[in-house]
């Protein structure tokens, strides 16, 4: 049973989507066993306790270099016998020893087709906001695993989602979130998990 860290650092919808999907046994080889958020207060971590998973936070501030947080959440991460990582919308970067420590281990969603929209800047509702001024038919969510390239990583899975006449960055964000990240990305986890990437 391979050991599975959620990263979050807000609502932690795209977690609730990975404990449904497990609970439902979708994932037989795998459990999320922690949950690590970037600041306390996260709804996400409520979630987890909802589900009984452990929680922890490491926040990029209380360390005075990026290396030094890389050490804090690498420490808490080998702590639990963690052996893969899952970043569900955690914004702080990791830094290359994390990514290091966890080759292939460490999945991203993306909320639009990479390459499109994205690279430092983009997340969150910005993703959103480009593609509409770009004037896009289709985006999507897109797993992939993550390098030292933001965003760079080979991509796992994608889905396409179509962009209504009318659509605002929220209502496009909402239907990117459940038409594409909240299936692809427990898939790709138990992928994972199954030895299958």
């Amino acid at each position: 049973m391979m050991k599975i860290a959620v990263l979050v650092s807000g609502g932690g919808t795209n977690l609730q989507a990975i404990l449904e999907s497990e609970r439902r046994g979708e994932n037989p080889n795998g459990k999320v066993t922690l949950v690590v958020a970037s600041k306390p207060g996260a709804y996400a971590l409520e979630r987890a306790a909802n589900f009984g998973v452990e929680t922890a936070v490491v926040r990029r501030k209380d360390y005075a270099t990026s290396e030094e947080f890389d050490t804090a959440l690498l420490s808490v991460l080998k702590d639990h016998g963690i052996e893969l990582v899952v970043l569900a919308g955690f914004l702080s970067v990791l830094g290359p020893s994390v990514i290091a420590a966890y080759p292939n281990r460490i999945l991203n969603i993306h909320p639009s087709l990479i390459p499109s929209f994205c690279g430092p800047g983009y997340y969150g509702l910005k993703v959103h906001e480009e593609a509409l001024k770009r004037g896009v038919k289709v985006t999507g969510a897109t797993v992939h695993f993550v390098n030292e390239v933001c965003d760079g990583g080979p991509i796992l899975l994608q889905k396409a989602v179509e962009v209504q006449p009318g659509d605002t960055p929220e209502v496009l964000q909402k239907r990117v979130m459940v038409e594409a990240e909240w299936k692809l990305l427990p898939q790709a986890i138990a992928m994972v998990c199954n030895g299958e990437a």
